[in-house]
């Protein structure tokens, strides 16, 4: 290596400040820097960057990654590196000679390149946890729903971030190419790059080619997934939906009713399309739009429905055109629809939906809005016993019957809770608000004060609801 090219590097190090770099082992057995931590000491300091040769730490060689981490931290303040270009850098700059020809810097000036990108967390992560991670100390932990700055994407397993708004340091996070793979359906001991970082950590340099099969095809369907959404941050504004989502009974349709009587100026309702016929003095565009099967099919076909579905034979559906009607009327359009609808509302710049689960309560709550529903109704009836028929047995006999009707009660309440927690989990990305409907009130007034606080606040929203 001529002598020309070899630098002598000086570190002053905080002893409990981490260097902010990673190092691996490259074909050649050198020992070079992998990774540059955007923020950390020695990107502050500018004298290393990726590619470059550690030679030897205050005089004492260095071959291994064991044997760099060794050296330092036995070192105090002052850290003096022998650095030295990579194989490939001498020889760039080698056939660069004999061309005649000219550069100005041979190092690819975007590694270190800040983004202007910002991604919402979708999941939660604890680099303590994460076994992949190549220095436990550099990572980033965050929660499901923190908004990340990522500043360098390079690697393509690990990128550098830090959290929005705060002066805390940059850190090293799971890519979504990783994410995915380690989530979906890629074993995590085939298919990670062989990188040594500096505390010493190994990960499996073994990778396995997978091609897709039909019919092997859902374990790669589970790989579409949201791990982090790009998003904006924008001034406080209107969003034109609300969307109301949860278990069947747990009090949306009651919700909705409220919000559009509180201030029928501000918020409206579609009415339903439907292949029904009309009954004596039903109209169309009072309870319903009526239409023929046909048409109906035809623009379920051309995606012109959010949602539809088929009733005794006839088709129900929410048309999209209706949800603009009310939104060209000034209003917010409030939807009590499947969460299966949640996807296109949500990537619609359109729509721009506000979408609140309503999550079931405890079985004691739930109950009570049970009985609270069939009293409204004018019924008495259990789903399984009808409990009058009792009166005709012995007393034994009712209680018995009685005691059953409580049972299969109590096992549908289950189902529901079990149904909303699971409802919850599966939607959780497309959700702006959780509720628990304890208490009906109380719901009431936290979903019209998160609306009025849009009004109020900026947000970060879906960068595809502004570019």
């Amino acid at each position: 290596m001529p002598g020309e090219t070899i630098k002598m590097v000086g570190i002053r190090r905080n002893p409990d400040e981490p260097l902010g770099l990673t190092v691996e082992v490259d074909e050649h057995n050198q020992l070079v820097v992998a990774r540059i931590i955007a923020g950390g000491m020695i990107d502050r300091q500018g004298l290393l960057h990726p590619g470059d040769v550690i030679l030897e730490v205050n005089g004492v060689p260095v071959t291994t990654p064991e044997e760099l981490q060794g050296e330092i931290s036995v070192a105090k303040e002052s850290v003096t590196l022998k650095i030295g270009p990579s194989i490939e850098e001498e020889m760039k700059s080698a056939r660069i000679t004999m061309a005649g020809g000219q550069v100005k810097n041979g190092r690819n000036l975007d590694s270190g390149k800040k983004l202007t990108c910002y991604m919402r967390a979708l999941f939660d992560y604890d680099p303590n946890e994460d076994n992949l991670l190549p220095c436990k100390e550099i990572g980033l932990s965050f929660m499901r729903g923190d908004i990340l700055q990522i500043i360098n994407v390079k690697d393509p397993n690990w990128w550098q971030a830090k959290h929005a708004g705060e002066e805390g340091p940059t850190g090293l996070i799971p890519s979504q190419e990783l994410e995915e793979r380690r989530q979906a359906y890629v074993p995590p001991e085939a298919d990670f790059v062989h990188k040594i970082g500096i505390c010493g950590t190994r990960i499996s340099k073994k990778k396995r080619k997978i091609l897709y099969k039909t019919k092997q095809n859902g374990e790669f369907d589970k790989a579409d997934l949201m791990l982090y959404e790009e998003v904006t941050k924008m001034p406080p504004f209107k969003r034109k939906t609300l969307v109301l989502v949860g278990v069947a009974g747990v009090g949306r349709r009651t919700l909705k009713n409220r919000l559009i009587n509180s201030d029928p100026d501000k918020f409206g309702s579609v009415l339903p399309h439907t292949s029904r016929q009309p009954r004596p003095l039903e109209e169309s565009g009072k309870a319903y739009w009526f239409s023929d099967r046909e048409d109906m099919e035809e623009e379920i076909r051309e995606n012109k429905f959010l949602e539809f579905g088929d009733h005794n034979g006839n088709l129900y559906g929410t048309h999209l055109d209706s949800i603009r009607d009310v939104i060209r009327q000034g209003k917010m359009c409030v939807l009590d629809c499947s969460p299966a609808a949640l996807k296109t509302l949500h990537n619609s710049p359109e729509f721009m939906p506000f979408v609140v689960f309503i999550a079931a309560p405890g079985m004691e709550q739930l109950k009570l809005l049970y009985s609270e529903r069939r009293s409204a109704s004018g019924s008495t009836r259990n789903l399984h016993f009808d409990r009058q028929s009792s009166i005709r047995y012995s007393s034994r006999r009712a209680k018995t019957l009685e005691s059953l009707a409580s049972l299969y009660e109590d096992d549908d309440l289950i189902s529901a809770v079990e149904e909303s927690a699971l409802l919850q989990r599966k939607y959780d990305k497309y959700l702006d608000m959780v509720v628990v409907n304890e208490d009906f009130d109380d719901t009431f007034r936290q979903v019209t004060e998160a609306l009025e606080q849009l009004s109020h606040e900026h947000q970060w929203v879906p960068v595809n609801w502004i570019y």
